[in-house]
């Protein structure tokens, strides 16, 4: 018999690693355990009940350069057989569906990745028992002051014979940290364009689009109310975008893209397309404070070619009527001028016909 051929991990594989992330608790928007969707997982995870709180949604710190935090997560098997899961922590990363994320296992991490440590590398966990797995946060004596997102993970990585993969299930949960020290918070408007598209109608309002790109310059995460306009030149005959879907709440360096429809535009020729940010800053006890907004500014054209073409086609209609007119009226005065001149000759040639009259004698004078 041959032997088997080794199994490669496929885009499927690597698609199936992170299948179970959006599931839960790893973005820390539902309280209590974390459960995976999956029917082949059959284990949920927790915070576990101490001194931070008994019914935390995920984990949510403040610590100073080089301090330390210690926490645990309750992990549960309702499965039959025994499980045996590995533990690891990894750095987060906003996707561009918004959504929050976590490293593989291969890839390196820098912040919440390299220093949350659980006391061991995997846990074997009975049939419907549970496990408390205590960990430690351990903040570098450099570390940067400002905002760190990541998560604590447990993971199954199983053979899927039908796929002739190895798929890696994971369920973790968000574990954010706050360095203590100078906090910036501070969002940055780049790459901001307009385009413009004009109606059919030659003095109708069309389309701009407006693009640019949200980029966290600064040490907190942030998201943000937009507003967005765009008008013509000296601001005259402004529109304004509608509703603006807030941004993800961004780390530290990341970039958003955004792009905003505003209807309604005139085809003023210049246009100035205005993106206004408020950034939103979240702080320990939840709640959001609006920082001051920070505005850009691009321009583009609107040149409204349709109403153009008519403008230019009656000026050439109003320039060739006057031309026609002009040649009309030479051509008139070339017949007048040919008249007159031909009534002056004809008149001249008139006097030369008639017959000359001959003078009579003077008859000499006589005298008395």
């Amino acid at each position: 018999m041959l032997p088997s051929a080794p199994r490669r991990t496929t885009p499927f594989a690597r698609t199936a690693v992170l299948v179970l992330l959006a599931a839960l608790a790893l973005v820390g928007l539902h309280a209590g355990p974390a459960r995976a969707a999956d029917g082949d997982v059959t284990w949920t995870v927790r915070t576990a009940a101490n001194g931070f709180g008994g019914d935390r949604s995920s984990y949510s710190y403040s610590a100073n350069p080089g301090g330390q935090v210690k926490d645990a997560m309750v992990v549960a098997n309702r499965s039959t057989t025994p499980l045996r899961l590995a533990l690891y922590a990894s750095d987060g990363y906003t996707t561009d569906t918004g959504q929050l994320d976590l490293l593989t296992k291969d890839k390196k991490s820098v912040g919440i990745g390299a220093w949350v440590h659980a006391d061991r590398d995997s846990v074997v966990i009975k049939p419907g028992k549970t496990a408390e797995i205590p960990f430690t946060v351990t903040v570098p004596d450099n570390a940067t002051p400002g905002d760190y997102v990541g998560g604590i993970l447990t993971s199954l990585k199983q053979s899927d014979e039908a796929q002739g993969i190895n798929v890696d299930r994971r369920l973790g949960i968000r574990v954010k940290l706050r360095v203590s020290g100078a906090l910036k918070p501070k969002l940055a408007v780049e790459d901001l364009h307009v385009d413009y598209s004009g109606p059919a109608n030659p003095f109708g309002t069309g389309d701009a689009t407006v693009t640019y790109t949200i980029h966290n310059t600064g040490n907190a995460m942030l998201s943000a109310r937009q507003s967005v306009s765009v008008a013509g030149p000296f601001g005259w005959l402004r529109a304004k975008a509608g509703d603006i879907a807030a941004p993800p709440e961004l780390l530290p360096g990341e970039s958003w893209k955004v792009k905003v429809p505003v209807h309604g535009v005139a085809p003023a020729v210049s246009l100035t397309a205005t993106a206004t940010l408020t950034p939103l800053l979240t702080d320990a006890s939840g709640s959001i404070n609006p920082l001051d907004p920070v505005e850009a500014t691009a321009h583009g054209w609107a040149v409204p070619w349709i109403l153009l073409l008519l403008l230019v086609l009656l000026a050439a209609a109003v320039a060739a009527a006057i031309v026609l007119g002009r040649r009309g009226r030479a051509r008139r005065k070339q017949r007048e001028d040919t008249r007159v001149r031909d009534a002056v000759e004809k008149a001249l040639r008139g006097q030369d016909a008639q017959p000359t009259q001959p003078e009579k004698p003077t008859q000499p004078e006589q005298k008395a």
